[in-house]
């Protein structure tokens, strides 16, 4: 006679809705569909999002974090600079947007494209119609065997487009960007600030969404630098393209109404100028702020926590206008009262 086996002890995980729970289908599906949901509700209208985007690389056996829960949105029409050290993640966040590299994990949207499930086909039609992009080096913008009108009528042909409505497309794009003297010109009869010019109006002949550019600047003197940039802000202001570009001149970011700067992977601060009180078109005392992301993490300046010897963990408090933020030292356990310093409070 087989004993009578003794009742099942209940799961307190599954009770308590722990991983008992997350192993019921319904569950599961539930907690899917609501980050679908949170994905979705982020950036939600905006033209560029990137939610929590990560990006991992493995180079020699060894895993480097490229982007680490970046958040980004940008509003069609934005004129935005992204600056960074180098290694920060700035270019690999440019790759992805686009379409020349895809996330490890997190969701990024383009003109209501979803780039982390799109098919090999799909992204080279979203290359080709979405994303202008342009290089630092003229070399991997232009064919050097085809002239500045040749070169910007290629992407229409690519496209299908009939032969009077590419030269007519080319020539409006060369007069606009203010190099129609070279339309007969191949590179290696051009200017770089011509080449970088004339690599602008390529990238525009398909009407993108979004104009990408990579340190277009990077190998220019300064007033050249300046004519590429006034191409970059006449596709801007007269074409409606939204424009974000990667830069290491403080010049070009000093010329834009934001300014984004990425460090270890995610974005830390926002540099914001607005109109001047006149409306006179002219930007007006950048105003620099921290990046506070979905998680309520914040990157504080190293300058600022070098400076209070803050490492490790600090102390919050917070106050009907702001919240205080203070370094842990040895023995220190007060509260500070409001409106003291802890210096003050005998911290």
């Amino acid at each position: 006679m087989t004993e009578p086996q003794p009742p099942r002890a209940a799961d307190p995980l599954a009770e308590a809705g722990g991983l008992g729970a997350a192993n019921d289908p319904g569950t599961f599906s539930e907690l899917t569909a609501d980050a679908i949901r949170a994905h979705a509700e982020y950036g939600a209208g905006a033209l560029i999002a990137c939610d929590r985007l990560v990006r991992i690389y493995t180079a020699e056996g060894v895993e480097v974090q490229a982007l680490q829960g970046l958040d980004l949105v940008v509003e069609t029409g934005e004129l935005t600079a992204l600056v960074g050290a180098s290694g920060s993640g700035k270019s690999t966040l440019v790759n992805i947007l686009a379409g020349l590299d895809t996330p490890t994990a997190g969701a990024v949207r383009v003109a209501g494209n979803d780039l982390a499930s799109m098919s090999s086909r799909q992204r080279l039609a979203y290359r080709r119609s979405v994303i202008g992009f342009i290089w630092q080096q003229t070399a991997r913008n232009l064919l050097p065997y085809l002239t500045a009108a040749q070169n910007a009528e290629l992407p229409l042909r690519l496209a299908g487009a009939g032969r009077s409505a590419r030269r007519k497309r080319a020539a409006d794009l060369l007069d606009l960007l203010g190099v129609a003297h070279c339309a007969g010109r191949r590179p290696d009869q051009m200017s770089g600030g011509e080449q970088q010019r004339v690599s602008v109006g390529v990238a525009l002949a398909n009407s993108p969404s979004v104009l990408l550019a990579d340190e277009p600047t990077g190998e220019l003197d300064s007033d050249t630098a300046a004519s590429v940039f006034s191409a970059l802000q006449t596709a801007n202001t007269e074409l409606g393209v939204t424009v974000l570009v990667v830069t290491h001149d403080p010049a070009v970011s000093s010329m834009v109404r934001r300014t984004i700067a990425i460090r270890d992977g995610r974005t830390s601060t926002e540099t914001l100028r607005h109109g001047a009180a006149d409306n006179s078109g002219a930007l007006g005392h950048p105003i620099e702020y921290a990046v506070l992301d979905r998680a309520g993490r914040l990157q504080l300046p190293r300058e600022m926590t070098e400076t209070l010897g803050m490492r490790d963990r600090v102390r919050l408090e917070a106050q009907p206008d702001h919240i205080g933020v203070w370094p842990d030292r040895p023995g220190s356990h007060a509260t500070a009262r409001p409106g003291i310093s802890p210096s003050e409070d005998g911290d």
